[in-house]
């Protein structure tokens, strides 16, 4: 397996959150959710987290036995979460907390996982690229925000909705019903998406996390089979710099910089 990385911190002036490493067959990338207040919870801090959740991840899958994915995940949830327990408040919706892709290149299949809002693009040999993703904390975010719906936004009233739609999010985050992250409960591997292809049916696969997968949605700068053929040609910084272009011109749909990391894999067989 040949694997390209890129990564980009969203702001000069606050640590990369993103991780994202390769073991010989198995990708690793984790988007760290930077929530304010988390540092008072746990002094580690979100980068401090996904590192030693990412290193973690990518010590287990080096050994390439095949393991069922969400084991794994669910191994190095409670590893970490062993090595603060004591000294953080982890049960505390804020704690720092991550979503997880995994790919793993195995016996002729390629295996993945993924945990809440980041993207899997696979390059099939036949037809367009076919795009996976947890699509439940967005559900739950839409939810949650209806409140705001007709609220004048930097009015007072607007303030105290939002607010209250942001404690009711936290509040279903790794609930049923709600969604799933990387956080301290091992449980929630066993939430993740998973599936397998055949090797033979990819030309590649390409991991991104949420900052990244922004040149799609929301700036439209290209579609999902545009983002494949910027990868095969281009390779995975052009992706970041395109999104960090888009950021820098201040369209209508400009939002501040986030963390933006891409993984791209090809020569899969193993």
């Amino acid at each position: 397996m040949h694997v390209g990385l890129a990564t980009s911190a969203g702001r000069a002036d606050r640590p990369n959150e993103d991780f994202v490493g390769a073991v010989p067959g198995a990708v690793v990338l984790l988007d760290g959710a930077g929530i304010p207040g988390a540092e008072s919870l746990c002094h580690h801090g979100v980068a401090w987290y996904t590192h030693r959740l990412g290193g973690a991840l990518l010590g287990h899958l080096s050994r390439d036995d095949g393991r069922d994915l969400a084991d794994v995940l669910a191994t190095v949830i409670d590893e970490i979460a062993a090595e603060h327990r004591d000294t953080c408040d982890l049960a505390d919706p804020s704690s720092p907390q991550a979503t997880v892709v995994l790919a793993r290149a195995h016996r002729g299949r390629l295996d993945y996982l993924l945990l809440a809002d980041s993207f899997l693009l696979l390059d099939q040999a036949r037809g367009a690229p076919q795009v996976i993703t947890d699509e439940r904390e967005v559900l739950a975010r839409r939810d949650c925000a209806a409140p705001l719906s007709g609220v004048a936004r930097g009015t007072p009233e607007y303030d105290h909705v939002r607010a209250s739609c942001v404690t009711a999010l936290r509040a279903r985050r790794n609930r049923p019903g709600g969604y799933w992250v990387a956080k301290e409960d091992p449980r929630a591997a066993r939430e993740a998406v998973t599936g397998s292809r055949s090797l033979a049916d990819l030309n590649g696969v390409a991991l991104l996390s949420n900052g990244a997968s922004r040149i799609v949605s929301p700036y439209g700068l290209t579609d999902w089979p545009g983002v494949r053929d910027v990868l095969a040609a281009h390779g995975p910084s052009e992706v970041v710099r395109r999104v960090r272009q888009a950021e820098a011109d201040g369209g209508s749909d400009a939002r501040s910089p986030d963390d933006a990391t891409v993984a791209y894999c090809t020569h899969l067989s193993r």
